[in-house]
């Protein structure tokens, strides 16, 4: 039997939201930003292919594998439209999973998303994806982190065990050094992105070490820009009440062709 997907569930209710980490993550990440959204809510937060409790999944690689994996697993489920929330290599493929599929996405919110941009900081990526003890990893999330942004010890010790399982850290070394190949990332085409109807919103901190800030700068005039001063990469640790409540409000927006959705507010 081959490995399935991991995902760990939480709350109940008629809208489900889907969480999507970034490279090295884990669910884990999440549990600030889930904790203020349930009980209204159903949230599946994914261990994406080749990171913790999905390592051995077949589609382990780029961000098309694990955008096809996701959207199997969810028709498995059986589930209908559900929201999608993704960080960084998670919101690559949140973005892909909405292109192959739009009429099972009712909405888009992006953190520092992978794929908008080809710039990439390859070195530090690099030095993450080898952290394989509490400091290195603590050191590796404050430089992706904005001035004076201390992760959670909870993640910190959600990464740590995550690294301790056998051939994890020899996956994501693979893995950064193919994401990064030649100092650049691959590119979702914009002429796709203007394709996309459903509610779409991207955060991305003003001091992003990772991703840099001005690839936002090309989104699609119909998608909502939420700027995050001082912050850095690591979104769902360093502001998750201000997640929270943009989820919240993009998902309750409408998408283009729609009309306006009754309590919906502009960014």
């Amino acid at each position: 039997m081959l490995p399935s997907l991991h995902v760990a569930e939480t709350g109940a209710g008629s809208k489900t939201i889907v969480f999507l980490h970034g490279f090295g993550g884990c669910h884990s990440i999440w549990r600030d930003v889930i904790a203020g959204l349930v009980p209204g809510v159903r949230a599946l937060a994914y261990d994406l292919p080749g990171h913790g409790n999905s390592l051995e999944h077949r589609e382990a690689g780029g961000a098309k594998k694990a955008a096809r994996a996701i959207l199997a697993d969810l028709a498995a489920r059986r589930l209908g439209k559900v929201h999608l929330v993704g960080h960084s290599m998670g919101g690559a493929i949140a973005t892909l999973m909405a292109l192959a599929d739009p009429g099972r996405v009712a909405s888009l919110t992006l953190l520092a998303p992978g794929g908008f941009g080809p710039e990439i900081n390859g070195p530090l990526l690099r030095r993450y994806a080898a952290a394989a003890n509490r400091d290195e990893i603590r050191a590796c999330l404050v430089a992706m982190s904005g001035p004076g942004s201390l992760s959670p010890e909870h993640v910190v010790e959600a990464l740590l065990r995550m690294r301790e399982r056998p051939a994890q850290l020899q996956t994501l070394v693979d893995m950064a050094a193919a994401m990064t190949r030649d100092g650049r990332q691959g590119v979702i085409p914009g002429e796709r992105l203007e394709t996309l109807n459903m509610p779409v919103m991207v955060i991305w901190g003003t001091d992003d070490p990772v991703l840099p800030v001005d690839q936002a700068e090309s989104l699609p005039p119909h998608f909502h820009l939420h700027h995050v001063f001082e912050a850095g990469h690591m979104l769902a640790e360093e502001a998750p009440g201000l997640i929270v409540e943009v989820v919240r409000r993009n998902t309750r927006r409408r998408g283009r062709g729609q009309g306006p959705a009754l309590g919906a507010a502009a960014s």
